[in-house]
């Protein structure tokens, strides 16, 4: 049933994601949960998942902006070649 969820996250999640990131972006876009809220929904690991498939697509720099340097730009946070 978590695989199923999973690929189900991506089917749904893969238009509105796409067309943020092609939008604005993945500079100006990031992947973040709400956990442990969202836990009643999906585990972490699934979510997370999800994300990287939604990805895999990407530029290793874009999955880069998009998994972190944009969160830590937003928040002021160093940045991993820093």
């Amino acid at each position: 049933m978590t695989f199923l969820f999973g690929a189900f996250l991506v089917f749904v999640g893969w238009p509105m994601f796409g067309l943020a990131i092609e939008a604005f972006g993945p500079r100006r876009c990031m992947f973040e949960s709400n956990f442990p809220v969202d836990k009643q929904s999906c585990s972490y690991a699934v979510l997370w998942n999800a994300f990287k498939k939604i990805a895999a697509q990407a530029t290793d720099e874009d999955r880069r902006w998009l998994f972190h340097d944009t969160a830590a730009t937003a928040y002021r946070l160093r940045l991993l070649d820093q």
